[in-house]
């Protein structure tokens, strides 16, 4: 359940940011009478997001066991490479995202009524899908029967909801480079378990061989309908028996992603941009 509420907090205040920023922006100019556009852009981006997870939850109920895994595993990897991708883009943008935003939203703004909610619609767009897609994976990954997974994210998403209005507001100051930092560690932390469940579903669907080659199995340890083994797969997507792909693969990418990820700025690359201090969202 934590790593579902991370996925859904992480995700969710990088949407409530994109929003504050966009809002705040045309309050601070006196352009209210643009806010209308910006809000039918929004509530487009986020019935596109739900229709796309409601299409990928009830659509593969449509499909065989085989093609189910199939899918899944496929959906897999590609969410796990959108969200690789994602966290090393806001770590390397959260210095300059309000700026960008801001580019964006004056050129809209000349442009009218049209380029406003597709700009509204393209920036928490993006955000949406790449959520929804992501959710549905990693609920799939260490769902145990329960609600508890979707439960996770609804909590994470509605912590990121609260925390953007509380920085709208000027309620709330945090270090957004070093919260999107640590929180985008613990995600690769996430997406590994969530890559090696796909590889897994590959191999169910009979895509991918070594099925019944187990690198180890330790359930009589740690049993998978324990406490702490509910614990260890709703946080880490845990498998007690996992195939020996499965290790290669989780290792190959957590171990380099992470080491990437957390490797400090060379000095040469930060030279080249303005000096910033760290970002203290004021929206």
């Amino acid at each position: 359940m934590f790593a579902n509420y991370l996925i859904g907090l992480r995700e969710g205040l990088e949407a409530s940011l994109v929003v504050c920023i966009l809002i705040a922006y045309l309050v601070k100019t006196d352009r209210r009478d643009a806010l209308k556009p910006i809000w039918i852009g929004i509530a487009i981006a986020v019935g596109l997001a739900l229709g796309f997870g409601c299409a990928l939850e009830f659509g593969s109920q449509e499909l065989t066991f085989e093609a189910q895994e199939a899918l899944g595993g496929s959906l897999s990897i590609i969410a796990v490479g959108l969200v690789t991708w994602m966290v090393f883009w806001m770590r390397r943008t959260a210095r300059h995202l309000k700026a960008d935003l801001h580019g964006k939203l004056d050129a809209a703004l000349r442009m009218g009524t049209g380029a406003l909610v597709a700009t509204a619609f393209l920036a928490v767009g993006r955000e949406g899908l790449e959520t929804s897609l992501f959710v549905w994976t990693s609920v799939r990954a260490s769902s145990d029967g329960t609600e508890g997974p979707l439960i996770g994210v609804l909590l994470g998403i509605a912590t990121a909801v609260v925390l953007g209005y509380l920085f709208y507001r000027g309620a709330l100051r945090i270090n957004l480079a070093k919260f999107f930092t640590w929180t985008g560690a613990m995600l690769v932390v996430v997406a590994a378990g969530v890559l090696a469940y796909g590889f897994h579903d590959l191999q169910e669907a009979d895509f991918l061989p070594g099925l019944t080659n187990k690198a180890f199995d330790i359930s009589e340890t740690i049993p998978p309908d324990s406490w702490y083994g509910t614990l260890l797969k709703g946080v880490f997507n845990f498998q007690p028996d996992p195939t020996v792909l499965q290790v290669v693969v989780w290792s190959l990418y957590l171990v380099p992603t992470l080491a990437f990820f957390l490797a400090p700025s060379r000095p040469g690359k930060d030279k080249a941009k303005p000096a910033a201090a760290p970002v203290r969202e004021e929206v």
